[in-house]
């Protein structure tokens, strides 16, 4: 791969004068070789405006010195003042460059992917004796078997919850599995068969894993015939205890399949993508298929341009989607793409095996794509609706507050303490598209200084750090950062501790108010304050009352769960983590041996080398470690 910005691209136009626009796209294209590559079209003040990829450079970038292209192109040549050029070996590693590139750089007149999270998995964890089930999100690092990805959190919890009912696995920590002395409430409730306390061998257990992996596997059919036949064979027995306990499994295993609603049976692996685009709007629909089994449907609502094709739509969101994401063997499309060869050869390049791009006409596949059509075409109205409705909210706040015109980013600020301990600052964003959850910050309130249960202080503290970090990173104000109003969550004391901190920091031009429960802190007779202004208070039935009730009540929903997190961090935390040299098997010896890890500490030298494990060196440092405190 070459980068060719530093040669001809280097010669930006206020060097050689040449104004912006077509004049500026044919100075480059005389310097341009015939390589694949991608480009990069810039505004006056360097700010990516297109990344476009090409397998003939020249011939691509020439195209846009011809007047003909459609209103946003023209636009976007209009405002093009500088380019930028990476040329690479092939166009397969053109397109996935263009796509790492604009999830990156987010250039405005590209289609853009917003929500780019990752997906949930089981996992059947294989570092103990015992095997555990659980939820598992990030790198495959831990040693076990994987399934998934699923669409969300609530899909895993679902499908795990049936899992421990049809096959009794553990979801408990290793710690917790070793400490047991009795069964817990999950083998009264019958989730779970209690290895951990021998009220099952080893082999009946692994055995058990094994059909869990089968049926995640998709062979779930195989496994239910197999439980009807032992359950057949109890019964006939007169072991109705253990033939009841088999049908409770196999009705387990068929609740799991009616959850998951569509099962095809000729699409073992696959993702099912449904666009639908609508006024300028697009909504694109994913059914994930694994195992011939449904796990899951997601939406995402990518930024398009009213002017852009369904192929175009399509191309992109395939190409970001998969940028960081494990690709199925399948891609079954609603709506083929521009470059469906050039495509697969990017992802099975990535996935280091053969994946299929199919845009079906007939048979099982159409329908699974019409679903997820019409799933995109229903969520689509929902949020149009929504949006509808949240423009009015946003007009009506303006107007409440006397705003220049309808914020485009609300911060919302509270704090959660109990007696000045754990405390944390909570920062909520909200905006056109409702609330911005990735926006989200919480704030570790660290002033020494402080008084404990110092609202004032600690409100100054968090709008402090906040814009700092905004002058450093967003100085312009031009990268859509900056909020058009602060709410914070208090009366006249935090508005004047809010607004010494803006003084300091040179952003007054910021609109800020404060809201107070009121009267008996009661919903419906909250209190707003700004500076220099009298408190007033909007009508009990103004929907933009309620509106603002719900802004603040986000916003310490999340300083309360930020501040419970770190709460139940500190009550967890263990002195021994903090000794060098004791690792987990050397911790979980002293903990058996003693008790407790208040015990450890206050142990003699004598009764710490008495511990399996513990030499007499560590026995010492242990000792010193806590009596060196003391």
């Amino acid at each position: 791969m070459t980068d060719t910005a530093n040669n001809t691209d280097d010669v930006t136009p206020e060097k050689v004068s040449i104004p912006t626009g077509y004049k500026v796209i044919q100075h480059y294209v005389k310097t341009l070789e015939t390589s694949p590559g991608v480009y990069r079209m810039l505004d006056a003040e360097s700010r990516v405006l297109y990344v476009g990829k090409a397998r003939n450079l020249r011939a691509r970038v020439s195209n846009y010195t011809r007047p003909g292209n459609s209103p946003r192109i023209e636009k976007m040549i209009s405002l093009t003042a500088s380019m930028m050029f990476l040329t690479t070996r092939t166009e397969t590693e053109a397109l996935l460059l263009e796509q790492n590139l604009i999830k990156q750089l987010k250039p405005k007149y590209n289609v853009l992917l917003r929500d780019d999270k990752s997906f949930p998995n089981i996992i059947v964890a294989k570092n103990h004796a015992f095997a555990q089930i659980k939820k598992h999100r990030g790198a495959r690092k831990e040693n076990g078997s994987y399934f998934g990805p699923f669409a969300s959190a609530g899909a895993v919890n679902r499908t795990l919850n049936q899992l421990q009912k049809a096959f009794l696995l553990r979801n408990c920590s290793d710690a917790m599995f070793d400490s047991r002395t009795r069964p817990c409430l999950q083998y009264q409730i019958k989730r779970c068969s209690a290895p951990c306390t021998g009220m099952i061998s080893r082999e009946d257990y692994n055995e058990s894993v094994r059909d869990a992996e089968r049926f995640l596997s998709g062979r779930s059919t195989k496994i239910q015939e197999e439980l009807a036949e032992q359950m057949m064979a109890a019964s006939e027995a007169m072991e109705f205890e253990r033939a009841a306990a088999l049908r409770d499994r196999i009705k387990a295993l068929t609740q799991v399949q009616s959850v998951q609603g569509i099962n095809p049976r000729g699409v073992a692996e696959a993702d099912i993508i449904g666009l639908h685009i609508e006024k300028g709007q697009a909504c694109v629909q994913v059914f994930f298929i694994r195992a011939n089994q449904n796990w899951g449907n997601q939406d995402f609502y990518p930024r398009i341009d009213a002017d852009n094709s369904p192929a175009e739509v399509m191309e992109a969101f395939v190409g970001q989607f998969y940028d960081n994401k494990e690709v199925p063997r399948q891609l079954i499309l609603s709506d083929g793409i521009e470059n469906t060869d050039l495509m697969c050869d990017a992802l099975s390049e990535k996935a280091g095996r053969k994946v299929e791009i199919l845009v079906p006409i007939r048979g099982e596949k159409t329908e699974l794509v019409a679903g997820a059509v019409r799933n995109a075409r229903e969520s689509l109205a929902r949020k149009m609706a929504e949006s509808a409705t949240q423009a009015k909210l946003l007009r009506g706040l303006a107007e409440a507050f006397a705003l220049e015109g309808p914020p485009q980013r609300i911060e919302v600020y509270d704090n959660s303490h109990i007696q000045g301990t754990n405390a944390v600052g909570g920062m909520i964003v909200a905006g056109p598209e409702g609330f911005v959850k990735n926006a989200y910050r919480k704030f570790n309130i660290k002033g020494d200084d402080l008084t404990p249960g110092d609202d004032f202080g600690m409100m100054k503290e968090v709008l402090h750090r906040r814009f700092s970090r905004l002058l450093k990173e967003d100085p312009g104000r031009d990268k859509g950062l900056w909020p058009d109003l602060l709410l914070i969550d208090g009366g006249a004391g935090q508005v004047s501790a809010v607004a010494e901190i803006m003084e300091e920091h040179g952003v007054q031009d910021i609109p800020m108010v404060g809201v107070a429960k009121g009267e008996d802190r009661d919903h419906g007779k909250e209190e707003f304050y700004r500076i220099g202004e009298r408190p007033f208070a909007l009508q009990r039935n103004d929907p933009v009352l309620y509106f603002i009730q719900r802004l603040r009540d986000e916003a310490h929903r999340f300083a309360i769960g930020t501040h419970r997190a770190k709460r139940a961090k500190s009550m967890s935390a263990n002195p021994l983590d903090d000794v060098p040299g004791v690792g987990a098997s050397r911790k979980r010896a002293l903990l058996i041996h003693f008790g407790s890890a208040k015990a450890v500490t206050r142990a003699d030298l004598a009764d710490l080398r008495a511990v399996d494990g513990i030499s007499d060196a560590l026995a010492e440092r242990i000792y010193d470690h806590f009596h060196a405190q003391g």
